[in-house]
């Protein structure tokens, strides 16, 4: 990447105008601990490592604008203002354009890419440079986010002693185009083939939303796997809830390795032997001994069998609810601390079960995917291009939940009755003020107006209503046919490939060191 001072500085300031809402968070000191933690330098480009993560966030802040049209938007903003010709932006770009003019006078055979027009950027450059995107910058960028929330608001994300996790996976509709289908990967069933798809695995805090860490990989790569790479540096006091789809015998012995705790839905029968009752016949203690015929759990050196504890709920005119914790202590969290709710008398939720919880990472699903159109809404069509779309759009989340936080906090109520809907239409609107702003202005009245706004919409949480499942339309003749179809064409092998993972060498506690070279020379 060519290096331009004079560009940089315009870049930079834009950059400062247009995510001034932000400024508290994405410090500069915050980029520079992500570079170095990931051993990188940040240059003096305009599309440097910060002011691609600028461009990021003002991609998925955007989703209906294109590239090319980002590009130009926030400078657009500052031209109108009444005042810009008496700015420093403005004597930045005129000091600028005047070099540009004075080295336009020399001949030259070659190409000069800083010969450019200081206030723009191409969308061609801008291509290069986010398909170029270390993602080790965005795995240290999240990772440090997250590790400065939780020493701001440290009880925002307990439960009792317990720092609350919750993990789950989703796919996410990718534009149909021959390189994401061959790299993602589709979608496929009885009915045919499907247009591309990614697998989203997430972590995050459920009493506040917030991600702690994710994966992005093929649809083919199952979520447990992608669980057992995310799921590694867990603390002591950490209880990670998962749902029934993460019910692997290595996820689980690789938590309880760690001496973390963990509470799984269990929609299937095991073998399991009871050893014990603890407060009743509904909450036993068990020993799981997995079938291994393959040698899989044998080979990791894994335990022959798990002690866990069984926790059984019989709700009138619902199928049973079994819950299988490695939390054995019915005095440490009691049976009725697992499971239920407490309703008002208006039908309002006053408290919840642990494993409830376990829902609010679906609602963070509904709003990545819907409310901020991560799916759907994508724009590259290349891996790469996806990886940092998606990179963005989960770091934009990351910023509008901790401002919900803030919000929150000053108005004493809890961040997950405040509308994210509205969240993003108050951004929205209040963006331009914020962009032409002075700091001051900023600081004692935007930010303070921003965060009065954003707690003004709460919303009640109400149980009880059920979207049932419609039944799938039985096509058996077309099933019929496909497996004809598929018996009959010759199976090709497929080389095994490497799969690049979005956090290799890192885990919660930070990356790994690497070990030393032996090599000579």
């Amino acid at each position: 990447m060519f290096t331009d001072a004079k560009r940089s500085r315009v870049h930079d300031a834009i950059r400062q105008h247009d995510q001034a809402l932000f400024a508290h968070i994405l410090t500069p000191e915050l980029f520079f601990q992500a570079a170095r933690l990931c051993g990188l330098s940040i240059l003096c480009s305009p599309l440097n490592l910060i002011n691609l993560v600028w461009l990021a966030l003002s991609a998925a802040r955007n989703p209906q604008l294109s590239f090319a049209a980002l590009l130009g938007l926030p400078l657009k903003t500052l031209k109108d203002q009444e005042t810009f010709p008496s700015s420093d932006l403005c004597q930045l770009i005129d000091e600028a354009k005047q070099q540009r003019r004075r080295k336009s006078h020399r001949t030259s055979k070659r190409h000069d890419p800083r010969g450019g027009d200081p206030e723009r950027v191409t969308e061609a450059a801008f291509a290069k440079a986010r398909q170029r995107m270390p993602t080790a910058f965005w795995v240290a960028l999240f990772f440090l986010l997250a590790e400065q929330f939780q020493g701001r608001y440290a009880d925002a994300v307990r439960w009792r002693h317990f720092r609350l996790l919750a993990a789950d996976g989703t796919r996410l509709d990718l534009p149909d185009y021959p390189a994401l289908r061959q790299h993602f990967g589709t979608a496929s069933n009885a009915f045919g083939t499907h247009n591309a798809q990614a697998r989203l695995v997430l972590v995050q805090f459920p009493l506040t939303r917030l991600p702690y860490a994710y994966a992005v990989e093929p649809v083919k790569v199952g979520e447990p796997t992608l669980a057992r790479q995310l799921l590694q540096g867990l603390r002591a006091d950490d209880l990670v809830l998962l749902d029934a789809g993460f019910l692997c015998y290595g996820l689980l012995c690789q938590v309880d390795h760690q001496r973390a705790s963990f509470c799984l839905r269990l929609h299937k029968t095991l073998n399991l032997r009871v050893l014990k009752e603890l407060a009743s016949a509904n909450d036993v203690l068990v020993e799981w001994t997995p079938k291994d015929s393959r040698g899989q759990w044998r080979k990791e050196g894994l335990p022959e069998s798990l002690t866990l504890r069984l926790l059984t709920y019989q709700v009138a005119g619902f199928r049973p609810l079994r819950l299988l914790t490695n939390v054995l202590s019915a005095q440490d969290v009691p049976y009725a601390c697992w499971w239920g709710l407490s309703v008002s008398e208006e039908g309002e939720v006053l408290s919840k079960g642990i494993y409830n919880w376990r829902w609010e990472i679906e609602t963070t699903y509904r709003e990545l995917k819907v409310e901020q159109q991560l799916d759907g809404a994508l724009r590259s069509r290349t891996p790469d291009g996806i990886d940092y779309e998606v990179a963005g759009h989960l770091v934009y989340y990351l910023l509008v939940r901790w401002l919900l936080v803030e919000a929150a906090a000053q108005a004493g109520v809890s961040p997950l009755r405040l509308s994210f809907k509205e969240a993003l239409r108050e951004i929205a609107a209040l963006w331009p003020a914020a962009v032409t702003a002075r700091a001051g202005w900023l600081a004692e009245v935007l930010q303070p107006r921003l965060r009065e706004r954003l707690a003004s919409h709460v919303v009640v949480e109400r149980p009880g209503r059920l979207s049932p499942r419609g039944k799938k339309e039985r096509r058996a003749s077309k099933r019929r046919a496909s497996k004809r179809a598929k018996q009959a064409k010759p199976r090709r092998q497929k080389k095994a490939k490497q799969r690049k993972w979005f956090g290799k060498g890192w885990d919660l506690s930070g990356p790994k060191p690497q070990p030393a070279s032996t090599g000579q020379g």
